[in-house]
């Protein structure tokens, strides 16, 4: 087996540090010392530099602008933009994207991802359902306007938490339409131009980072068939990109924390020796790197299934299920681990690691916890009995 990246993977990375590098993680506003939310929007100067990059292209085909890489490439990204807390929808906006991409029509195709791929046009998705822990598709029915002819739908429920919300001009939200079948609804986000749409509206939420996040109400929201995708995997396989490019931002983020624990316990000393020599200390730090570890390597599994479409003894859900669950597990870990390593001075909020707790309890959370996956896994065990 060849484990090695590929060159156009590569090349992602790189252009990822020399955009995400110069970041300071301690410039990033703190949900401490902020009243409400840190910002009205996102880092627009750092969203700006990844669209010059091309970051922001790299599931769209080339057809449409992009670099037509795959969910690999993203995740090295996400992985180098997470280690300084980049304040961007990289994640959300590119998985949206490839959803209209693979799943959209021509129109829809041609009306979005030219845009998308230069970052003129922001894209997020809402994933929680009504209340974080339900199926999302659950939380909004879509039933056909009058007679399947003369087309259009329309749109009720409720889906909370919406991420980067009041800056994207576009929002998908999964929906069901009462027979068994999940579809995409691709409706306007805070952001777009254009006039209000009846029935849509968006209310501020907060989340654990301080960010702004939206719950999305629909009451009688009307949409055209071009605006709908019904593809019946697409939500489906939107879902599994959104869940294990999370587990990409944890990895990144604990590889940050980790680093950043190092530097300090080989330079504060206690006794006349630097911490890092104490066993008790080297012995933690190292728990927390197999941790990353673990995390890295249910990672490429998960996204090299997503990527390939290559078989398995389970679907690709069970090592999605086993990203998520040592993603959320470990980064846990590991932003607990540094703030006892660093003492007191890991609750000062001079100093960056209390951005970085906040943001991995977020993490940590979003599309589900560990518990959840362990027993989305069970299920999954149960009905494809191994051996």
């Amino acid at each position: 087996m060849d484990f090695t990246f590929s060159e156009e993977q590569q090349a992602a990375v790189e252009a990822a540090r020399a955009v995400f590098t110069p970041v300071a993680p301690d410039s990033v506003p703190s949900p401490a010392l902020t009243s409400g939310a840190v910002a009205d929007d996102f880092d627009r100067a750092l969203w700006a530099k990844a669209g010059d990059a091309d970051l922001l292209s790299l599931l769209i085909t080339p057809e449409h602008g992009g670099a037509g890489l795959d969910a690999i490439a993203l995740c090295l990204v996400l992985r180098e933009s997470a280690k300084v807390l980049a304040r961007v929808p990289l994640l959300e906006h590119s998985a949206a994207a490839a959803a209209v991409g693979t799943y959209g029509g021509e129109e829809l195709k041609r009306e979005i991802l030219p845009r998308a791929a230069t970052g003129e046009l922001t894209l997020t998705v809402a994933s929680a359902g009504r209340t974080g822990h339900d199926p999302a598709e659950l939380a909004v029915t879509a039933r056909r306007e009058g007679t399947t002819e003369a087309g259009g739908w329309v749109l009720d429920g409720v889906q909370t938490a919406v991420p980067w919300a009041w800056g994207a001009d576009l929002v998908l939200v999964p929906a069901h339409t009462g027979e068994g079948t999940a579809v995409l609804a691709v409706l306007p986000g805070p952001a777009a131009d254009g006039p209000q749409v009846p029935g849509l509206t968006f209310t501020e939420q907060i989340s654990t980072t301080g960010e702004r996040l939206a719950e999305i109400r629909l009451d009688g929201v009307h949409l055209d068939d071009r605006h709908l995708i019904e593809d019946a995997v697409a939500w489906s396989r939107l879902h599994d990109l959104l869940t294990t490019g999370t587990c990409a931002l944890a990895l990144g983020l604990g590889e940050g924390v980790l680093k950043m624990t190092s530097d300090y316990a080989g330079k504060r000393e206690q006794f006349g020796y630097p911490i890092a020599t104490f066993q008790a200390v080297a012995v933690q730090a190292a728990d927390r790197y197999i941790d990353l570890r673990a995390m890295e390597a249910t990672l490429w599994q998960a996204a090299w299934r997503i990527s390939t479409g290559a078989g398995g003894a389970l679907p690709v859900a069970g090592d999605i299920a086993v990203a998520k669950t040592w993603a959320s597990d470990g980064v846990r870990r590991t932003v607990q681990t540094a703030q006892h390593l660093h003492g007191g001075f890991g609750a000062d909020t001079d100093y960056p690691l209390h951005r970085y707790h906040a943001w991995a309890k977020h993490l940590e959370l979003s599309l589900g916890p560990a518990a959840a996956h362990e027993e989305a896994l069970g299920d999954l065990l149960a009905a494809h009995p191994l051996g």
